[in-house]
């Protein structure tokens, strides 16, 4: 079976589906391996290491001819549906927010498997792309943020006098949040975080961070992922943070629920309260954002309460494509270990009675059999039909 990987086009990626290790792994289990010049050079791959690796390099991939196709970022509808019938896909999907393509991909009768939805279950765990991007990311936002902060992060005595360490707040202790707490330990700063799950305290913890108790609801939904408060819930949430986010020198918001937008955590009001010079990094700014007025690849300047100064807000987008190298190792390994599961005899033959396969599946014989997105696919077509009809 040939497995193709393609030069990500949207404007700013720069990872790839594959690297060399990886194409050597897909070889190994019998799958001849196609890579478009020039995919893997923003990682630092060249086409000769590619071809070392034993992969042919082409000018331009034919996907209609694949397989396999191995992508990094959502496919567009037009290249969904330019696939042929029974070829499998691998990769990030976004299916709740890229239905048009979702749609495409039964309808070209496309084997479609969403990396978002692998199951956080431990045989899992060598395929879990959204774990390990959060790993990348959680890392970049606090290089961010410490690039913008007029000040250090350790603590630094003198003998011009004792500059004291910075205080960072953590909200959300997920992969991403917790490497945020670590790093941001390593670099010497004093940092505390808050996660709606109780389990997360001892997380937090063992990454060096004071875990910040509210007095909340617990809020944890099945796989360990956190699910959404109600408003109320929200807004007190809001409340008993505030003070919190007005002593802190930098703030970190990583708050995620799948499939949905991105919880707010933090009002315009909580941003003008910090003190001049302070640092606000959205790492969820690109799926609503945890803080209100966060623009996805902007930094704005917020002026403070007191009209003093401003804190600098930013949106950060796809912070793991600013470190592609490592990005793309682990992304490519998540990829490979998934196909490595669902290959026999060099044959990609999902086996759907495998809970991990099962579970990451998006589309299949001509069929949405992810449940939610079928769902919302089903009350798209809804609206347009009543709205047809009005």
């Amino acid at each position: 079976m040939l497995l193709g990987v393609a030069r990500e086009r949207i404007d700013g990626e720069r990872r790839v589906a594959a690297t060399p290790e990886t194409v050597k792994q897909l070889a190994g289990l019998g799958l001849d391996v196609v890579i478009e010049s020039g995919a893997g050079l923003a990682a630092g791959h060249s086409d000769d290491d590619y071809r070392n690796a034993g992969a042919a390099v082409v000018p331009s991939l034919e996907t209609g001819s694949l397989d396999v196709y191995a992508h990094v970022r959502p496919l567009e509808p037009a290249t969904a549906a330019a696939l042929c019938r029974g070829a499998v896909t691998v990769g990030l999907a976004s299916p709740s927010s890229e239905l048009p393509t979702v749609r495409a991909l039964a309808a070209a009768g496309v084997t479609s498997f969403a990396l978002e939805l692998v199951p956080r279950i431990s045989r899992a765990q060598s395929m879990d792309a959204l774990s390990s991007q959060a790993l990348v990311a959680g890392y970049r936002c606090v290089l961010e943020a410490a690039i913008r902060l007029p000040r250090f992060f350790p603590l630094y005595m003198t003998a011009a006098g004792t500059v004291p360490p910075a205080r960072v707040l953590v909200l959300g202790a997920g992969v991403a949040g917790l490497q945020a707490i670590g790093t941001a330990k390593r670099l010497g700063a004093r940092v505390s975080a808050n996660d709606i799950r109780p389990a997360s305290a001892d997380e937090v913890a063992s990454m060096g961070g004071t875990f910040i108790k509210l007095d909340l609801e617990t809020a944890e939904a099945s796989g360990g992922y956190a699910r959404e408060l109600s408003a109320d819930r929200g807004a007190l949430q809001r409340r008993l943070l505030a003070p919190h986010v007005a002593l802190a020198d930098v703030l970190i918001t990583t708050a995620a629920v799948p499939g949905r937008p991105a919880p707010l955590l933090v009002s315009r009001d909580m941003v003008q309260g910090m003190r001049p010079g302070s640092v606000v990094i959205d790492l969820a700014a690109e799926s609503g954002g945890n803080v209100e007025g966060s623009v996805p690849g902007e930094d704005l300047q917020v002026p403070t309460a007191d009209g003093q100064g401003y804190v600098t807000l930013v949106g950060l987008k796809d912070p793991a494509s600013a470190m592609p190298s490592d990005a793309s190792r682990l992304y490519a390994k998540n990829v490979a270990n998934l196909l490595a599961l669902m290959v026999r005899d060099g044959t990609v033959a999902p086996d759907f009675g495998d809970d991990v396969v099962a579970g990451a599946c998006l589309t299949h014989g001509g069929e949405v059999r992810h449940g939610p997105t079928a769902e919302a696919l089903a009350a798209l077509d809804e609206a347009v039909e009543n709205e047809g009809v009005n």
